[in-house]
């Protein structure tokens, strides 16, 4: 693995240890062999930091938010949380966990329940936690502030507002509990370019006000230096380069970080086409992605 600066075995203050993390999913049809989804992957995110996580289309960036979460078995390695081993815990403890470890989802259209109104939304895991239904009403107002919606946003259905607005429910859903650690999977991707910075900078006044950490997992490397501290890169379940996040977005060691950056949208239309061209020279022989990371 390339590195560009501070490696993960480095940080003995980490909120967050990713060791040796090995996942697989079996084939399709009788006898498959397993498909490896992660080979080896270490990481670490210390609290309040943002450790970006960026790679093309299937490169394995979401399976490691998910493994986080335990959505996804683990077949070897080991997930740390606050000096605790958490890829091990039972369905009780990750009820626990939830109130330290909370995810913003990438559509903000199908990560809200249509059919509940956004105070029914935010309040639900307050009170699944034992909250008073007056002091979850209290907070919900107190949400709604933070991420700069008006508190008769409560009374509404997610229908009523747009897709930036519905990602600052998201958003707030999340902070509900205090969480130490978001896990944020593309949290802009699906949203337009004016929209997009409006909730990145949400995002950071939220980090910089409760020193909340993120894990944001992205496509885009210019989203990736704009939000992170730090970035990790991974290929094909593999991490291949990771540094300090002006270094890796500025100075790429690795072909894939190069391709990646030539890759990434830019205004003037000439200049994309040639890098674009770049990319995809670069691409070939490297296993590099060309153009598109979906």
């Amino acid at each position: 693995m390339t590195d560009t600066g501070t490696t993960a075995s480095a940080l003995p203050d980490a909120l967050l240890r990713i060791r040796d993390l090995h996942v697989s999913y079996p084939g399709k049809g009788w006898r498959a062999p397993r498909t490896e989804v992660l080979n080896g992957v270490s990481l670490d995110i210390r609290p309040g930091e943002t450790l970006g996580l960026v790679g093309e289309s299937g490169s394995g960036k979401t399976t490691i938010g998910r493994a986080v979460l335990g959505l996804v078995p683990t077949r070897s390695g080991s997930i740390t949380f606050d000096g605790e081993r958490i890829d091990t815990a039972g369905p009780s403890r990750r009820r626990e966990l939830s109130r330290d470890l909370q995810v913003v989802f990438q559509d903000p259209y199908t990560s809200l329940n249509p059919s509940l109104t956004i105070g029914d939304t935010l309040s639900e895991p307050l009170l699944g936690h034992g909250m008073g239904a007056r002091e979850a009403r209290g907070r919900v107002g107190d949400l709604l502030a933070r991420v700069h919606l008006p508190s008769d946003a409560a009374g509404r259905l997610p229908r009523e507002f747009s897709g930036g607005q519905r990602q600052r429910v998201a958003i707030a859903r999340a902070l509900a509990l205090h969480p130490r650690l978001v896990i944020c999977d593309e949290p802009v991707s699906a949203l337009d370019l004016t929209t997009r910075r409006t909730v990145l900078e949400l995002l950071l006044e939220i980090q910089e006000e409760t020193g909340v950490a993120y894990l944001f997992v992205t496509h885009d490397l210019s989203v990736v230096r704009f939000m992170s501290h730090r970035v990790a890169v991974i290929k094909g379940g593999s991490l291949v380069e990771t540094g300090d996040a002006h270094a890796v977005t500025t100075g790429p060691r690795h072909p894939y970080t190069r391709a990646l950056m030539l890759s990434a949208p830019v205004a003037d239309v000439t200049q994309q086409r040639r890098r674009r061209e770049s990319a995809a020279l670069l691409g070939r022989g490297t296993g590099a992605p060309a153009v598109n990371q979906g």
